[in-house]
């Protein structure tokens, strides 16, 4: 390809490109507005092949000091706020759309000239995805609250500004626990609980059970099951459907670890890869046979437990780093004093809470203890998590489901059990 290009004088080359690029962009906008009267339109194909062309011209006679350049772009937008004046006198039209994709073809040829290929590609990219994408986009805010607006910008606040203030200096001698070190687990924590609340709101908004199961145990594979096990009391006729949801937000949650895992510490993700991957591919098997165990009814067409739940509420953020602290403490003290079987210990116990933090502070401290006994820390602690879900999904559902989901958890459970040896 580069001798090609080379055979080829860089004139004759770029003249090409914006004029290729320019009539691209025309289709589009041509296409765009294929149903409305031509005297309503500024132009399309020809007309922006040619605001290409001119800007072309007009740089490379002066690409110095662009004084023919900027006077040409001067005219043009002279042109341009004609036919805009008019376009809202007459039509009561106030789109800018076309005008700002003139503004932004007629750059085109400093943009080639001057950047990298995969610079202006990009633009060229962005402005015809988004050209097609004008109904699209239209859809997509009738369907955004306005709570959504200050939901992104509490997550653009917790990753974009206080995560960059925050200094990264230990707390203590003896701990390398830093602010920054707790916030960024604040924020890894909810960007996963952010992103499985955009997949449920937007793109799986009328999801069923099943759906519902999976994007729940990213957020939360102990919410999940306390849900749907109460939800499965009212809906006896699809007790494969919630059983099967419970057991998938169980193997979501062996996903949503092993990526906190190679976030932290790439040297454990590595070295448990293949151990997490065998303790999903059960759980989902365990959850397909669940689900078509003896299954005659339909699976029913929505369910939202996921509607309305804001995953960025500071008292969330507050609390997962009050627990991201203690167990920091707690599994130092637990090491030093303790030893392995302090650890060991621990990881039990911490399976009646929320497990991230701990997992999170065992993946990334210092606390001098080898891979393998914080590989089989953190199986213990999810193997004492599945109990409790166990007990949770017992207590909270109806007699009919109960079976089910005990015999299916009891062989995740001794999967994982036996999983603990080789480790």
């Amino acid at each position: 390809m580069e001798q090609i290009t080379q055979l080829i004088p860089k004139q004759l080359l770029d003249f090409l490109l914006v004029t290729l690029f320019s009539l691209f962009i025309g289709l589009s906008q041509r296409k765009l507005h294929a149903s409305n009267e031509d005297m309503r339109l500024f132009g399309t194909d020809r007309t922006f092949t040619f605001i290409g062309i001119l800007g072309y011209i007009l740089y490379i006679i002066d690409p110095e000091s662009m004084f023919l350049f900027m006077g040409g772009g001067f005219v043009i937008s002279i042109f341009i706020g004609i036919h805009y004046f008019f376009k809202i006198s007459v039509y009561k039209d106030y789109g800018l759309t076309t005008v700002i994709i003139a503004l932004i073809t007629y750059c085109m040829a400093p943009l080639i000239i001057t950047q990298p290929a995969w610079l202006y590609i990009l633009v060229v990219v962005t402005v015809l995805i988004f050209t097609e994408l004008k109904e699209t986009f239209t859809t997509l805010t009738e369907q955004i609250e306005k709570e959504e607006f200050i939901t992104l910008a509490k997550f653009l606040i917790i990753a974009g500004i206080i995560l960059p203030i925050v200094p990264n200096k230990p707390i203590v001698d003896y701990l390398s626990l830093t602010p920054y070190k707790i916030w960024f687990a604040v924020v890894i924590i909810s960007s996963i609980s952010y992103f499985s609340y955009l997949l449920k709101k937007f793109v799986f908004k009328k999801s069923g059970i099943i759906i519902s199961g999976l994007l729940g145990g990213m957020y939360s594979s102990t919410a999940t099951t306390i849900i749907l096990a109460k939800k499965s009391k009212k809906n006896s006729h699809l007790k494969n459907n919630y059983a099967s949801a419970i057991i998938f937000a169980t193997a979501m949650m062996y996903l949503r670890i092993a990526i906190l895992m190679m976030i932290f510490n790439l040297v454990l993700f590595q070295h448990n890869l293949i151990s997490f991957l065998i303790m999903f591919v059960i759980s989902m098997i365990v959850g397909i046979i669940v689900f078509f165990y003896h299954h005659k009814q339909p699976e029913a067409t929505e369910i939202n437990f996921l509607k309305d739940k804001n995953p960025l509420e500071f008292k969330v953020a507050m609390l997962f780093m009050v627990l991201f602290v203690a167990f920091t403490f707690l599994t130092y003290f637990a090491v030093k004093y303790f030893g392995d079987h302090g650890l060991n210990t621990l990881s039990l116990v911490v399976g009646v809470t929320d497990i991230d933090p701990f997992l999170i502070t065992l993946f990334g401290g210092k606390y001098n203890i080898t891979i393998d006994l914080i590989s089989r820390a953190t199986f213990q602690a999810i193997i004492s998590n599945n109990v409790l879900k166990l007990i949770y999904a017992l207590s909270f559902s109806g007699k009919h489901i109960r079976i089910i989901i005990a015999v299916a958890f009891s062989v995740i459970i001794i999967a994982n059990i036996l999983l603990l040896f080789f480790i």
